[in-house]
C-alpha cells in the first residue's frame, strides 16, 4: 500500500519544484519593465499651487478668469421677459383639473363611507349594495385599497398637469 502512495506524492513534488523556482522572492527588487525618467517623477511629485485671495492681491502676473474679459456695466444681458400663456390652453387644463380634483372628492367620500360601514356606523353608499343595486363580494379592505389607489393615481394626474402648465408659463394664480 504504501508503494502505491509514493508514486503520486513523487510526481506532486518533481511537478511543485519548477513552479517555486519561478516565484520572487520577496527580498529581491521588482524588475524594471520601463526605465523611469527622473525629470518626470519629480514633476509628478511636484504639488501644484492653488491661490488664495491673499495670494491674487500679491501677484505681478496676468491670472485667467473664466467669463467675459470685457465686462462693461451697459453690456450686462437683459432678462427675458416673461412668456405668457395661451388663454385658450389655460381654459383646457383649468377644466381637465376641475374635474379631477371632483373626482379625488369623491373618491374620498366613498373611503370615508367605507370606513365608516366598517366602524359599524350606518352608511348611505358603503352598505356593500352599489347604487345600481348589485351586492359586492370584496371585502372593506380592498375596496378602500383600490380607492385609495385610484385616488393615488388622480392626485399624480394633477400633479403632471400643474407641471405641465408651469412648464408653458401658466401662472400660480390661473389654476384651481
Amino acid at each position: 500500500m504504501p508503494r502505491s502512495l509514493l508514486m503520486p506524492v513523487l510526481v506532486l513534488v518533481f511537478a511543485a519544484l519548477p513552479a517555486a523556482a519561478q516565484t520572487a522572492d520577496p527580498s529581491s527588487p521588482p524588475p524594471a519593465s520601463q526605465p523611469q525618467n527622473p525629470a518626470t517623477s519629480a514633476d509628478a511629485k511636484k504639488p501644484k499651487k492653488v491661490l488664495t485671495n491673499e495670494d491674487l492681491s500679491n501677484s505681478t502676473g496676468r491670472i485667467s478668469v473664466v467669463g467675459n474679459g470685457q465686462s462693461t456695466p451697459g453690456a450686462r444681458p437683459k432678462a427675458a421677459a416673461p412668456r405668457t400663456a395661451n388663454p385658450q390652453y389655460v381654459a383646457s387644463v383649468r377644466n381637465q383639473l376641475e374635474k379631477l380634483l371632483k373626482q379625488i372628492v369623491d373618491v374620498d367620500k366613498q373611503i370615508t363611507d367605507l370606513k365608516n360601514f366598517k366602524a359599524g356606523e350606518p352608511s348611505t353608499n358603503a352598505s356593500g349594495i352599489q347604487l345600481d343595486r348589485r351586492y359586492e363580494r370584496e371585502p372593506i379592505e380592498v375596496q378602500i385599497r383600490a380607492l385609495q389607489a385610484k385616488k393615488k393615481d388622480l392626485q399624480a394626474k394633477v400633479d403632471a398637469l400643474y407641471d405641465e402648465a408651469r412648464k408653458k408659463g401658466v401662472e400660480p394664480g390661473e389654476l384651481p
